[in-house]
């Protein structure tokens, strides 16, 4: 159990230092997908086989067609969001990202046939009314900038991966990680080839760039996915809000950005509005299991 504690805290602080070690390389956020996908696939699908992994998953197509739509999302999510970091800065671009889990819950009624309840209301207002105190200096004073739209275009993609995710239930762990990561990669790649053309980005930042693709891609997908069976799914969620809290603190002490008082009431609005939403939907769930447990024992 503690070790895997230790395994997926690494992998929220790899994911964290995503925009800190882009901001090393000089290329477009596209290219920068392109090569991070291409390498974390590579390792991780390699590990995979050489592991003893066997695509069994992959034979359900309806299973193998969700998980090509993740991987289309997901590739989708790192493009917007990377662009969004050149443009508004890590800070900003991560905190509208993490507008995800929350158009998850706008999108699941429609989606994935959940009733909408009050509380999913609430917590889509609240998030709403941060992203509001994060950007409506910058609404008022330039408009809606291309940065903020790409910020929330990733949001919309990691909603979709995760709600694709879902419905890909017959492939889970290391063989989903692994496949996602590889459908991921051949969607930056047809997107950049028919941008450009057939060709190869110069890799002049090889440091950064080899530590984006094999440190934050391929080992952080691997102790997430290695951890996330060992743990309760209560300290998954709680924990995972690590993610763009050390993103935050990264982007201040690497790269000097600071959020204004409004910002961080905003970023406090956003990020604890998803945690009450996480904590009160398991407890919720918790005292469903228990009433139909007990309800099994009475008969």
């Amino acid at each position: 159990m503690r070790a895997a504690y230790l395994k997926y805290i690494a992998a929220l602080l790899l994911v964290g230092s995503n925009g800190i070690i882009s901001s090393y390389i000089r290329l477009d956020s596209y290219e920068i997908v392109f090569l991070r996908t291409f390498i974390g696939s590579i390792f991780l699908t390699s590990f995979f086989f050489l592991s003893g992994g066997r695509p069994r998953g992959l034979k359900n197509k309806k299973d193998l067609a969700y998980l090509i739509a993740a991987g289309m999302a997901m590739g989708g999510n790192w493009m917007f969001l990377y662009e969004a970091y050149a443009r508004v800065g890590v800070s900003v671009a991560t905190l509208a990202n993490y507008c995800g889990p929350v158009i998850v819950v706008a999108l699941s009624p429609l989606l994935l046939r959940e009733r909408l309840t009050v509380l999913k209301c609430a917590v889509f207002a609240v998030v709403l009314a941060g992203m509001f105190l994060v950007n409506g200096n910058a609404l008022l004073t330039e408009g809606f900038s291309w940065g903020l739209a790409c910020g929330l275009m990733a949001a919309l993609m990691y909603a979709f991966m995760v709600i694709f995710n879902k419905k890909a239930a017959g492939i889970a762990g290391l063989e989903n990680a692994a496949f996602q990561l590889l459908f991921s990669f051949l969607t930056v790649a047809a997107f950049m080839f028919a941008k450009r053309g057939f060709y190869f980005p110069p890799v002049t930042n090889l440091a950064p760039v080899l530590f984006l693709g094999v440190i934050n891609t391929a080992v952080g997908c691997y102790l997430y996915f290695s951890a996330i069976p060992c743990l309760p799914a209560g300290i998954v969620a709680i924990c995972g809000y690590l993610e763009p809290i050390s993103a935050l603190a990264l982007s201040a002490l690497f790269l000097s950005e600071r959020l204004a008082p409004p910002q961080m009431a905003g970023a406090f609005l956003i990020i604890g509005g998803a945690a009450l939403y996480s904590a009160i939907s398991m407890y919720k769930r918790k005292e469903d299991i228990t009433a139909h447990n007990r309800q099994d024992d009475l008969r």
